[in-house]
């Protein structure tokens, strides 16, 4: 939603959600359900995760084990060996970076490696994960993984036999079972306990629970008595037998030594192949969602309220429902649905529907890596209800459909400085002309501007000095989209762009974007704030026209400013206003 006031802190990060934020989906898997094998070359990972930060993405959320339904559990050493490299060239350029883990070992060594949020799909049901995210300062995600209908349970048929004699029976029966029951209580007691009593759930620091997993298996269905058996057809009870033995696949599941999630999705994907429709008619299109929703916001605020009590700050927490994590395509709209109730927990809220089987069902695409059109419209029902945070495949599709939908819907100019700097030419009409083009950009205006100064060049000093001077404005593009902007003008204003033209060199005009309200953002197309922003002395003191004291704003949102002597391209003079 506009001008949405919660954050998150990830690290060294603050995202603020004036403006949905973007996750680009980068798996470096073999197998993942829509893309697997695309990037499982860590070179290929990277360069494509470098794509999508310059196409729009925020975020950057890299996975190394694929959790389709029926996927192969990977071990944390080969998930690391997949994983790590691409963490670490992307954190150092920059970029917000995400690791999509379930796995304590991989989570840690990613952080080591500049990961700034570790996203847990199975909602730091782990102890070890919680003691891990409490002694750092990273963004964490909270996911439900799980089934949310209730279990099903066989009953026996009833028949209702009015006569004297049966009732009689039937009381008959419930005084024998009393007894029984009154005559076992001794025995059952030990030590103070009862023997039938649940076992103790696990603790965190500060006697905390910890719930249990959200993808158990389901509680197993009572027996039939003897009597229920006399009374119940042969049929019957051979489909109840059927109901009750489990599958091959289940005793599959259940060799892998504790890899609940894996079970679970397995039997979300044989829930999902084997429905069929019932003789039954239903009354209503989608299940109640009363249920579905105690389980889900249950689950997300037990688990987030368990992180804080753990020692994890409030607003390093966001929150996911786990869409396609054992959940049917009905159960998934009822949830996307009740977007609105999740986002009034407080926390960031995420929608992470990419590609996923219910979009397809309800788009009727079958092919996953096709349902990125559907996707967006998801998407956007989702952030019209108030999501924060949106995981996409298609980063750079979803940043222009998420930039039209906002120029028109969201009216929200904000503040942004522009460095301007001339030394071929004429240079001060060159910044009073690349000044009056600013003006002219789609949604953006003029609000004011510095002085033009001279200055000694910078980096490359074999050149003539330069006029500089800064430019205040507000804009409701995005800064990708106003960085494009600002490169057509110096194209039109004769910039040489070539690869023949030194990186440093003289230049009729150069635009810089170098801090913009609310944004934060990693790239080899841009950076936010401007990396080099606290070593020019010539954009730091033009600067000291618009703002009081530019350096302690800029060390305020974590920008490394030098001290005048320790900084290049030093102002000599003024050179007149604007």
């Amino acid at each position: 939603m506009a001008n949405d006031s919660k954050t998150w802190r990830c690290g060294k990060y603050e995202l603020s959600f004036d403006r949905p934020r973007i996750m680009g989906v980068l798996n470096v898997t073999p197998d993942s359900f829509s893309d697997g094998g695309e990037h499982f070359d860590p070179d290929a990972a990277i360069e494509y995760g470098l794509a999508m930060l310059d196409a729009g993405a925020d975020i950057i959320d890299v996975g190394g084990e694929s959790t389709r339904p029926g996927f192969t559990p990977v071990n944390p050493d080969e998930e690391a060996r997949r994983v790590l490299p691409v963490v670490r060239a992307l954190a150092k350029e920059g970029a917000i970076v995400s690791i999509d883990t379930r796995h304590v070992a991989v989570a840690k060594a990613a952080v080591r490696c500049g990961a700034s949020i570790v996203n847990d799909v199975t909602g730091f049901t782990d102890p070890k994960m919680v003691e891990f995210v409490k002694t750092s300062t990273c963004g964490v995600i909270v996911m439900h993984a799980g089934e949310v209908a209730a279990p099903t349970r066989t009953h026996a048929t009833v028949q209702l036999d009015t006569s004297a004699a049966a009732f009689v029976a039937e009381k008959a029966r419930e005084a024998a079972a009393e007894a029984a029951r009154e005559a076992e209580k001794p025995a059952r007691r030990r030590r103070g306990k009862l023997l039938g009593e649940p076992k103790p759930e696990a603790k965190l620091p500060g006697g905390v629970v910890q719930p249990s997993l959200p993808f158990g298996d389901p509680e197993p269905a009572p027996e039939p008595t003897d009597e229920q058996k006399q009374e119940t057809p042969a049929a019957e009870q051979a489909a109840a037998a059927e109901t009750v033995a489990p599958a091959p696949e289940a005793t599959e599941a259940a060799s892998e030594p504790n890899d609940r999630l894996a079970a679970m999705m397995r039997r979300s994907a044989r829930r999902e192949e084997a429905y069929v429709p019932t003789s039954q008619l239903r009354r209503f299109t989608l299940p109640d969602s009363a249920p579905i929703m105690r389980r889900v916001m249950g689950f997300l605020s037990d688990q987030a309220r368990a992180l804080i009590h753990a020692g994890v700050s409030r607003d390093r927490i966001c929150i996911d429902p786990g869409p396609g994590f054992g959940k049917t395509a009905n159960e998934d709209i009822v949830i996307q649905r009740e977007t609105a109730k999740m986002a009034s927990l407080g926390y960031p809220l995420m929608c992470a529907v990419s590609r996923k089987r219910f979009v397809g069902a309800v788009s009727g695409v079958t092919e996953a890596a096709e349902r990125d059109a559907a996707t967006f419209g998801v998407c956007l029902g989702a952030i019209q209800a108030g999501a924060n945070i949106v995981r996409v495949h298609d980063a750079a599709g979803f940043a222009q459909f998420l930039n039209g939908y906002w120029a028109v819907a969201k009216p929200q100019p904000r503040r942004a400085f522009v460095a301007v700097g001339s030394n071929l030419g004429h240079r001060c009409d060159n910044i009073r002309a690349a000044r009056d083009m600013i003006a002219e950009i789609p949604l953006t205006c003029v609000s004011n501007s510095s002085k033009i100064y001279e200055s000694e060049p910078a980096y490359e000093t074999r050149q003539d000095a330069f006029a500089n001077a800064v430019i205040e404005i507000k804009t409701e593009l995005a800064p990708l989209v106003l960085l494009d902007e600002l490169q057509k003008i110096e194209l039109e204003l004769g910039r040489d762009r070539s690869k023949k033209a030194k990186a440093n060199g003289p230049r009729t005009i150069d635009l810089d974007l170098l801090w913009m309200d609310g944004e934060t953002h990693g790239g080899k197309k841009l950076r936010l704030p401007h990396p080099l922003i606290g070593e020019r002395d010539f954009v730091l003191v033009p600067l000291e026209d618009l703002m009081h004291d530019p350096a302690r704003f800029f060390r305020y949102n974590g920008v490394e400013v030098k001290e005048p002597e320790d900084r290049v391209g030093h102002i000599v003079g003024e050179l007149g206003r604007m």
